[in-house]
């Protein structure tokens, strides 16, 4: 008979979890593993809430504890940890573990290992279900851990540790990470604007593109975009035509593609980080006689994500949150489903979560 959560390692840990499809957050007791020798323990301090959590959530398996955006402080490390001390600043996204053998893991492409480990939802090398950041404790090995620049806002810094490699590594793999180039964000979310603090801070001309004109003072007067296209707009979609270096597509919900490769220069390269429902329509004279590229991205690896994070602490960019309480979970998760956000929650577990 398989051991319960609160007994399966010799740890005890609490923290919020779900337990069925119906996606409601409690209390729940559950236990981490001993420190192994490559292992670093971290008390959790904060933990962005994003919709990829919400998306798990309804998933399974149960229960489950959602977070991979966690940040907090190392309390203790294995016999074999040479990269970190107790006391560190220390954050863990989306990845726990990668087989550390494959082709992709040699190339510092964890997220792309056919076997890899996430941070929620997944089965660790043990057999055991792996929890997330909504609790008081996490462990993880050291290679799958991120040092915390000390000018790095804790808070509004936990959300990069998703969505700001999700943005930053499909701009540095497609070369759109040169200053003076003109790039395209299309949806102004939780992805989006990180995606255009990014493009900002590698000195390029942004454009957003949205299907609400209520975002247009918001992204250029607050976010620093340099223009906005109202994409159901046929004149402004003609005018934009040809002058775009690459766009980013942060959207999730169904939308044309072939406006947007339209929007693209010769050689331009139109990368799709939202995942539709629906099969795109793709229409290939436009990519021909454009030496155009459609591509796709996930959230990059350690040691992207590593850079990552030192580039947004020394250009400043954090994400825009609305830091909550951990009893206030089942109302941002109705929020999220509702993009009533602005644009991510990240929930203070270490002055709110509550012992039992």
């Amino acid at each position: 008979m398989p051991r319960s959560a609160e007994k399966e390692h010799p740890i005890k840990a609490f923290g919020w979890a779900t337990r069925n499809y119906s996606g409601g957050l409690s209390p729940f007791k559950f236990s981490r593993r001993a420190t192994g020798e490559k292992d670093v323990r971290i008390k959790v301090l904060y933990c962005g809430f994003c919709v990829w959590d919400v998306q798990v959530m309804s998933g399974g398996p149960f229960p489950m504890v959602p977070g991979h955006e966690i940040v907090g402080e190392v309390t203790e490390v294995g016999k074999r940890v040479t990269k970190f001390k107790v006391g560190d600043k220390v954050g863990v996204g989306c990845l726990v573990g990668s087989c550390r053998s494959c082709e992709n893991c040699n190339n510092d492409l964890e997220s792309y290992c056919p076997d890899v480990r996430l941070t929620i939802g997944g089965q660790y090398f043990d057999g055991t279900s792996t929890h997330g950041g909504f609790c008081d404790s996490m462990v993880a090995d050291e290679h799958f851990v991120i040092r915390w620049p000390e000018n790095l806002p804790l808070d509004s810094g936990a959300p990069l540790l998703c969505g700001g490699i999700t943005a930053y590594s499909p701009m540095k793999y497609y070369g759109l990470d040169k200053p003076g180039m003109h790039l395209g964000v299309v949806g102004l979310g939780g992805l989006g604007h990180i995606a255009v603090k990014l493009a900002k801070a590698f000195g390029a001309k942004v454009t957003v593109i949205s299907t609400s004109l209520n975002k247009k003072d918001e992204a250029i007067k607050n976010l620093g975009a340099d223009s906005f296209l109202l994409s159901h707009d046929q004149e402004q979609l003609q005018a934009a035509a040809g002058t775009m270096d690459g766009i980013i597509d942060t959207v999730v919900a169904d939308h044309p593609i072939a406006p947007l490769i339209n929007m693209l220069k010769t050689q331009g390269k139109l990368v799709v980080l939202g995942g539709a429902s629906k099969p795109v329509e793709l229409q290939v004279f436009p990519l021909i006689m454009g030496r155009r590229v459609v591509g796709g991205s996930a959230c990059g690896g350690l040691k992207e994500t590593q850079e990552m994070i030192d580039f947004a602490a020394k250009h400043n960019v954090t994400a825009d949150v609305e830091v909550i309480p951990m009893d206030y979970v089942n109302t941002a998760m109705k929020r999220i489903t509702k993009g009533d956000v602005k644009y991510r929650f990240v929930i203070d577990i270490a002055n709110t979560l509550k012992a039992p």
